[in-house]
């Protein structure tokens, strides 16, 4: 008895404070799914690797709302947390938290955000399964600014990327007529000193990483560009240049969305991502490399509670030698609310790593091979 009125005492405390502010909501989606994915090792014999899954792809969990403080300002807020329903990890991942003030002029927000880089690329982002859009489908899924991410197992949208960054400031502006942009200001000089054990250099004491962007939507057209720039140090070990952390990147976007018909175009072009981030090294063991770029291009059609879709992308590391990878996704979804769906997609990846070395040995950068995978789930909305 005393344990049950302790318990309904401790949830009524925790939910007093969101009862007593209206216009706070919580929201989540629940997106798990059965995967097949056979993937190749680059490597010259390299033996294939195939596995059913039950896999995740970014549920999350969150509570956004807002307080009217008089005079046509109010303060806005968001907790947002990964919530992994196949093997735990629950309230991790740098999903977006942020606090600030929205009045005519815009909205000024701090802590963990979207970029507005995302906020143009991001159109190209159209599928269910977190195998789609990661580090070998766009520039901006391979490198964070604070972590490299040198594998593909999994959703890596976990630790940064360039869909959001931590320790930002971001200006969103009110829309003009169709036209609207937005600045991110990343700080974060505590990496400075420490930015790798037993290496020399890394980032600013000011600001890190500052990212524009503009946007104009038009009815079904929609146009964007952004720029992000990351202002570091080269990272020595042993007087040898390891990581060069003066990384610059433009990324493109082209939308049209009218009846039955959707389309997007995407186009990177820049050295924010893991190759230019690994020139030095790179350079070490093979000629200069060029500038990496992404392109990137979908199609969505609907027919009742119906959508089919598709997309190619092909994306140049830069590696001299290296192949281009590209990219095939195919997928259905069935809408039975607009809360609930199911899909099933395929996920295809040609891609050759493999180079030649300077001591003419054969390697691999960034390990990635030819992928197929088959991705069958659902996703509900709350």
């Amino acid at each position: 008895m005393k344990k049950s009125v302790l318990a309904l005492a401790v949830a009524a405390a925790i939910a007093a404070p969101f009862a007593a502010q209206a216009d706070t909501i919580l929201y989540g989606s629940a997106r798990p799914s059965v995967d097949y994915n056979d993937e190749k090792s680059p490597l010259p014999g390299g033996d294939k690797v195939s596995a059913w899954d039950v896999f995740d792809n970014s549920s999350r969990l969150g509570v956004q709302g807002s307080e009217d403080l008089g005079g046509g300002l109010s303060a806005i807020y968001q907790y947002e947390f990964g919530v992994d329903m196949t093997e735990g990890g629950n309230f991790t991942s740098n999903r977006p938290k942020y606090a600030g003030l929205k009045g005519s002029w815009g909205s000024v927000t701090l802590g963990t955000q979207d970029t507005p880089y995302y906020g143009v690329v991001g159109i190209a982002d159209i599928f269910n399964s977190g195998r789609t859009f990661g580090p070998s489908a766009w520039l901006g899924g391979s490198f964070s600014g604070y972590s490299i991410n040198l594998t593909e197992e999994g959703d890596v949208r976990g630790s940064g990327d360039l869909f959001r960054l931590d320790n930002s400031i971001v200006y969103n502006s009110p829309e003009y007529s169709g036209f609207s942009a937005s600045l991110m200001l990343v700080m974060n000089g505590s990496l400075n000193s420490n930015a790798f054990t037993n290496y020399s250099g890394g980032w600013s004491d000011g600001v890190d990483t500052w990212n524009i962007s503009a946007k104009y939507t038009n009815g079904p057209f929609f146009a964007g560009l952004s720029y992000i720039a990351l202002d570091g140090d080269k990272v020595t070990q042993n007087g040898v240049p390891v990581l060069d952390l003066d990384l610059d990147q433009w990324g493109f976007a082209l939308g049209y969305n009218s009846g039955p018909f959707g389309l997007s175009l995407i186009y990177e072009y820049g050295d924010y991502n893991v190759w230019g981030l690994l020139k030095p090294t790179i350079q070490q063991i093979t000629s200069s490399p060029d500038t990496p770029w992404n392109t990137y291009l979908t199609g969505t059609y609907t027919f009742g509670n119906s959508m089919i879709s598709a997309a190619y992308g092909e994306l140049s590391t830069g590696v001299p030698g290296q192949d281009n990878i590209q990219n095939y996704v195919l997928g259905y979804q069935y809408n039975f609310s607009k809360r609930t769906r199911v899909w099933v997609e395929y996920i295809g990846r040609s891609a050759n790593d493999v180079v030649t070395l300077a001591d003419g040995t054969q390697g691999s950068i960034l390990g990635y091979g030819d992928q197929n995978a088959v991705s069958i789930g659902t996703r509900v909305d709350f």
